[in-house]
């Protein structure tokens, strides 16, 4: 453990390097999904983060991604086009607005997870629990995640 205090920038090069591949061969798998809609990664970050968070004012998507307005916005009304989700305005402030699935945007979603889910479930598989649980602590790390 004590070498990980002592990480050479070639190392740590590396590393960011596997999160590189990582992130790419993920959202590789969800590729013909996605081209099969016409809708790229962006839209698939979206609908991750509905999926998880089901009834996510428009804001928070925007804290979440940490994108501009102008893209989200892009993002949501292609959506809307292909009837994936829809929009619930909030009931204390009418000018917040929440994003919901609808069941074509809930259909899309198992056809992208069952996809990508493959490959995160084979190498938490081939993973002892400890490893598993050693890397959500790192992920958290890094993504400056409270736990």
């Amino acid at each position: 453990m004590k070498k990980l205090l002592y990480l050479k920038d070639y190392e740590l090069k590396q590393y960011i390097e596997k999160i590189f591949m990582g992130y790419r061969e993920t959202v590789s798998d969800a590729k013909k999904v996605l081209d099969k809609y016409s809708i790229g990664v962006a839209h698939n970050k979206v609908i991750h983060l509905i999926s998880l968070y089901e009834g996510i004012s428009i804001s928070e998507l925007l804290k979440k991604l940490k994108v501009t307005k102008q893209s989200l916005n892009r993002v949501l009304k292609d959506l809307i086009k292909l009837k994936a989700i829809k929009y619930n305005k909030n009931k204390n402030d009418t000018r917040i607005k929440h994003v919901f699935f609808t069941e074509e945007g809930r259909r899309l979603f198992n056809e992208i997870f069952a996809i990508q889910k493959k490959r995160i479930y084979k190498a938490f598989l081939d993973s002892r629990p400890e490893e598993v649980m050693g890397f959500n602590k790192v992920l958290k790390k890094i993504i400056n995640e409270k736990f």
